[in-house]
């Protein structure tokens, strides 16, 4: 499986990381560039061309302020499209939030939380599982561990402040 990480500019390269991280220890193939809708068009869509042929399955994208970069990439191909809007100096983000799900009808770009690279990850992870039985097999596991994981910090909580 292959996927595509689109910052719109290498100071999101933080927002990012924990996504690709993610869909690598999930097995997935990713191309990471870092291309503005405004100040690299023409590269952008070259690169989108490519995605368009190779075999990408998802591109997520990281853009903050006007968050132009999702929505020009949803424009140029029927890939599933992430938004992960990110914090901007002047607005923390809402900027970007709006930008990215106010999309035009025909034109939709999945939109998670601000800075929500991790669950970008997650999200594409999904989607290629309807296709790939392992990284279908991969999220169950790793929710069934998050479950785990969860009701032992309950054990820990209830013990800490039920003994007294």
């Amino acid at each position: 499986m292959k996927a595509a990480v689109i910052m719109g500019s290498a100071s999101d390269a933080d927002k990012v990381e924990g996504c690709i991280g993610i869909l690598k220890d999930f097995g997935v193939n990713v191309k990471v560039r870092a291309l503005s809708a405004h100040r690299a068009h023409g590269v952008l869509k070259e690169f989108i061309d490519e995605c368009n042929h190779d075999d990408t399955d998802v591109i997520i994208t990281a853009a903050g302020m006007a968050a132009a970069l999702p929505g020009v990439v949803a424009s140029q191909t029927v890939l599933p499209v992430i938004g992960i809007p990110c914090t901007s100096q002047t607005l923390e983000g809402m900027d970007a939030l709006l930008s990215i799900v106010q999309m035009p009808s025909g034109i939709p770009v999945a939109t998670v939380a601000i800075n929500g690279g991790k669950n970008a990850a997650y999200l594409a992870l999904e989607i290629m599982a309807v296709k790939d039985p392992t990284i279908r097999q991969k999220l169950l596991d790793h929710r069934l561990s998050m479950n785990k994981d969860c009701l032992e910090k309950n054990k820990e909580i209830m013990m800490k402040y039920e003994e007294e």
